[in-house]
């Protein structure tokens, strides 16, 4: 938020991909902008929703359940278009492309993307994630997608290991016990969770090559 200049209360943020919405409760509390928090599921913006009213925010968001493919938005209508750890969901390249004629002239785009952090790394970690996400690449590149794309003054920075080992990959080894116990002796829910802490292991071992990047 500091790198994105003033906010007023007439500014508009978009959420993309909001989810339930932690970040959305930070937007409202640390700026003056009004957000539109939008995301396919209408359970997380149910759960958003009872989340600002808890927060004290439920005044300045507008949980919208849409399609971030097909934005409901006018044309250049938002000061700010911020997406945490979603845009992979269209897309790097199309995210960027299709979601800029949504912001006003001198508008910021804002998200966060898996990235490589080296130039090489070791072919098993490179083969894991160029099945799961094959637009994963350097931030040199990413920088470069974006400058193509008609963006300026492009800033990064690394979110911390810490951001994925404690406020991720840890949560989830209780929830995965639980989910297991909930459906006991099911084919499906086992190779799920065995996935999960498969990807969560390869972390522990490669974390110096790769990591979710801010875009700003």
């Amino acid at each position: 938020l500091s790198m994105i200049g003033n906010l007023d209360n007439d500014s508009m943020i978009a959420d993309l991909g909001c989810g339930c919405g932690s970040q959305t409760i930070q937007l409202a509390l640390h700026c003056q902008a009004k957000v539109k928090a939008l995301d396919l599921f209408p359970l997380f913006i149910d759960k958003l929703m009872d989340r600002c009213l808890k927060s004290g925010v439920a005044d300045k968001v507008e949980g919208i359940v849409g399609d971030m493919c097909s934005l409901p938005f006018d044309k250049e209508s938002l000061d700010v278009i911020w997406s945490e750890g979603a845009i992979y969901n269209i897309g790097f390249k199309r995210g960027i492309t299709e979601w800029r004629e949504y912001l006003k002239s001198g508008g910021f785009l804002v998200v966060s993307e898996s990235s490589w952090l080296t130039d090489t790394r070791p072919e098993e970690i490179e083969q894991f994630w160029n099945e799961a996400y094959p637009e994963i690449d350097t931030i040199a590149n990413k920088v470069q997608q974006l400058s193509d794309a008609g963006y300026q003054d492009i800033r990064t920075f690394i979110l911390s290991s810490e951001c994925w080992i404690e406020n991720f990959y840890l949560p989830q080894k209780d929830a995965q016990r639980l989910f297991l116990e909930r459906y006991p002796d099911n084919k499906t829910a086992a190779e799920l969770v065995a996935i999960q802490r498969h990807e969560a292991e390869l972390y522990s071992r490669y974390s110096d090559y790769y990591g979710y990047v801010f875009y700003v």
